[in-house]
């Protein structure tokens, strides 16, 4: 029989809670939430629920919550479940915490430092195994034990045995891939895409458009992934036409609702600064980055007039589908 595996999560949200506690379910390895949430780490410990996140479901008893980052020190298998714009900070700070021979899950979806993917920046502050766990993964979908599909990513395929048989046996699903920097820049795309049809949406109810944008923005995703060093056969895994269908047609994606609040008219500062919203950010980045190569030309990109609407004050977002369907062709 293997020896249980000590497996930890920093932070204490809904995707680490949600996943932490089907691994729980199994009842073989050690889970661990590492949180600096103490409301959050007392309901887990003492009622076994997380107050603030899912308040109306009962976790496994053995899912455990902590505030003390000696944790790491003993985890085989770290699961990073903060937001993206700190990840790279916090395990630079507290890296000499970590298990050197620890694998590094990441679960957030979006750039680290200096406009790289956060696995690229990882790799460049510590030593262990860094892997990418994307796909279309709502976490109130997998606290409710609904088969649920991820791409594992790494540069090396050594380690993917070792995290299949962690979830075997759940209603979590894996494929592989060997193309980390696909699989990251493709969770980071469905975002920005989901807000374009949304966007969409907004205008028009109707089938026919929806596939039309849909087409589309698959073929954009796709093109992009090579441009920036990914795989075209990435966009097939559960990171990339999953989780961009997932996110792109379902109104619980944060983003899918920005484009719909954006296309009726009702988007504002307040709402920007108090959503999360990553697919916003990107946008910027992708364009900024997109600049410094001459032979990436962006005019006729549906990304592009996105990032108009997002900076150009006075834009018109009656014209938006009308701009993507015929201006930019």
């Amino acid at each position: 029989m293997d020896k249980p595996l000590n497996i930890c999560f920093i932070g204490s949200g809904a995707i680490s809670t949600a996943i932490g506690n089907v691994l729980s379910l199994k009842e073989k390895d050690s889970i661990c939430l590492l949180s600096v949430e103490q409301d959050v780490i007392l309901s887990i410990n003492e009622d076994h629920i997380n107050k603030k996140y899912f308040p109306n479901i009962v976790l496994h008893p053995s899912l455990s919550a902590t505030s003390d980052k000696n944790v790491l020190k003993t985890a085989d298998i770290i699961f990073l479940g903060i937001p993206s714009n700190v990840v790279v900070d916090y395990v630079t700070e507290n890296k000499e915490l970590i298990n050197d021979e620890a694998f590094i899950i990441n679960l957030a979806k979006g750039f680290g430092n200096e406009h790289r993917t956060i696995p690229n920046c990882l790799t460049k502050t510590i030593t262990n195994p860094v892997f990418s766990l994307k796909g279309p993964s709502f976490a109130r979908e997998i606290i409710n034990k609904m088969p649920t599909g991820f791409t594992l990513a790494s540069t090396k395929e050594k380690g993917f045995d070792q995290v299949r048989d962690i979830f075997d046996g759940t209603t979590i699903f894996l494929d592989f891939s060997t193309d980390v920097n696909g699989v990251e820049l493709a969770s980071i795309l469905k975002n920005i895409y989901a807000i374009i049809v949304g966007i969409v949406d907004a205008h028009f109810d109707s089938p026919n458009l929806r596939s039309l944008v849909l087409t589309k923005a698959i073929n954009e995703m796709r093109w992009l992934l090579e441009k920036f060093g990914g795989k075209e056969e990435t966009m097939f895994n559960y990171c990339g036409f999953g989780d961009f269908s997932l996110t792109a047609l379902n109104d619980m994606s944060r983003n899918r609702t920005l484009g719909l609040l954006i296309g009726k008219g009702f988007f504002t500062d307040y709402i920007s600064e108090k959503v999360v919203l990553e697919g916003k950010l990107a946008v910027n980045i992708f364009i900024e980055e997109m600049a410094k190569y001459r032979k990436i030309k962006t005019k006729k990109l549906m990304l592009k007039e996105l990032y108009k609407v997002f900076n150009d004050e006075k834009y018109d977002i009656t014209n938006f589908v009308h701009n993507i369907l015929y201006k930019n062709n």
